[in-house]
């Protein structure tokens, strides 16, 4: 049985975050650097097929939180850092998206799926 296309849009949502995942996970960020980063993982994702939209933005307060518990002026970039909100368009459905924190954990999830009239 061949997937449904919310289906396929959904699975471009999880390919989407993974790469940006992991694409940057372990990247250098500072408060200095952390507007640019976020700006370049938006528009690195973007870039690939189906994503309308990415929003990346730095949890600041937990950035300072851990740069101020560490031995240098940044950390390594980690899903605790950003919130994270997608939309995917693929034939005419169109997914809305997240990565929130979930207690200690980078919530991913579809937030709403939707077909056009």
């Amino acid at each position: 049985m061949d997937p449904t296309d919310s289906e396929v849009a959904c699975f471009e949502a999880g390919i989407k975050f993974g790469s940006l995942y992991h694409q940057f996970a372990g990247t250098p960020i500072g408060l200095d650097s952390a507007d640019s980063l976020a700006t370049a993982m938006a528009e690195a994702i973007e870039n690939q097929p189906h994503c309308e939209a990415v929003t990346v933005e730095i949890r600041e307060e937990a950035l300072r939180e851990a740069i101020d518990a560490a031995d240098a002026d940044y950390v390594e970039f980690t899903g605790r850092f950003a919130e994270v909100e997608m939309r995917i368009d693929y034939e005419g459905v169109t997914v809305e998206t997240s990565m929130r924190m979930d207690g200690e954990y980078p919530l991913m999830a579809v937030e709403d799926v939707r077909a056009a009239d």
